[in-house]
């Protein structure tokens, strides 16, 4: 599937979060997971336009590891997989 985000809009797929520690020990579902999300980009918009009507483009491409905040972005389902549509400044940071 082929999709154009919007503008300085960019889709993300949402990594798996553990369950399980570096250690073993298995992190139960009711433990808030109130912490910084990753993805990896898999479609970029155009740019965000200038006043001027300039478009600047993003500075994350398709295939770039992120990390944003729990409430970031609109979640999406595609090909039964969990996406979100974020603004570019959602993001926390690139790996």
């Amino acid at each position: 599937m082929e999709l154009t985000p919007m503008g300085g809009r960019i889709v993300v797929k949402v990594a798996e979060t553990e369950t399980k520690t570096s250690s073993g020990i298995i992190i139960p579902d009711t433990v808030s997971k109130a912490k910084p999300q990753r993805g990896k980009v898999v479609f970029v918009g155009t740019g965000n336009k200038t006043a001027k009507g300039k478009t600047v483009p993003l500075q994350v491409k398709t295939g770039d590891s992120v990390i944003f905040s729990e409430w970031a972005g609109t979640e999406i389902m595609i090909e039964g997989e969990k996406h979100l549509i974020m603004k570019e400044d959602d993001l926390l940071a690139v790996e």
